[in-house]
């Protein structure tokens, strides 16, 4: 089933599955369960610990339902995105195991940005299951508009430029259960949490000639930690 092979992909839920593209469509649908369930960790941690201690809590569950994938693809697209090095040489690193200077201080700050973001303001599950949902809902659109950047590769089942392009449009109404649940503060997470998924792509074509599945793991985190920044800010 479509749903199993999203759940299996975005999260520890749902076993191995084979990947294709009619996953796609379901990226939205999971990401909004997963926000819910760190939403409701996030409320229910609140209120049994200090709001650090909480916020670090559900940074930790974040990782555990995702099995660091996502984080993991954020390390590799780092090290691959970021230093003076032609196409070729970035795809290469970013099929090497191991990390360097670039990984470690952007998966670093990525965490740290997280946790306190987390921190500075209240428990808002539906804001949370909305930015998560915002975030999967523009990547699963991105094959359809974006060329594979490899030759083969575990994303490459993805890439299919006849996939649905419609599930970015997902956001729309998880920008409005934002806006209602926390004002503009939610509406303009979802914003930003969608443009900066945008940009991310944009630095993986300009770069590498398309995407790649680190690519769009590490689109989906930095999209929701600037969406949780933004919900942070004194509105």
């Amino acid at each position: 089933m479509p749903v199993r092979e999203a759940l299996a992909l975005l999260t520890t839920v749902g076993g191995a599955r084979p990947l294709s593209a009619r996953a796609l469509p379901w990226f939205p649908v999971v990401g909004a369960l997963l926000g819910a369930t760190l939403g409701a960790a996030w409320w229910a941690a609140d209120r049994v610990w200090p709001p650090a201690l909480a916020a670090a809590l559900v940074v930790a569950a974040d990782l555990a339902l995702t099995g660091m994938l996502h984080v993991d693809g954020l390390a590799d697209s780092a090290d691959g995105l970021l230093p003076h090095a032609p196409r070729a040489r970035r795809l290469e690193i970013m099929r090497t195991p191991g990390i360097g200077a670039y990984a470690c201080a952007v998966v670093a700050t990525v965490l740290v940005l997280r946790v306190t973001a987390l921190a500075a303001t209240g428990p808002e599950p539906f804001v949370v299951a909305a930015i998560w949902c915002a975030g999967r809902a523009t990547v699963a659109s991105v094959p359809a508009v974006v060329p594979y950047a490899r030759d083969t590769g575990i994303a490459s089942t993805l890439a299919v430029r006849d996939a649905a392009r419609w599930p970015a449009s997902a956001a729309v109404p998880a920008a409005i259960v934002a806006s209602v649940d926390a004002g503009v503060a939610g509406l303009v997470a979802v914003v930003v949490t969608a443009s900066v998924v945008v940009a991310t792509i944009a630095l993986g074509v300009r770069r590498l000639g398309g995407f790649t599945g680190d690519v769009l793991g590490a689109a989906i985190v930095l999209g929701e930690t600037a969406g949780l920044v933004a919900l942070g800010a004194r509105w």
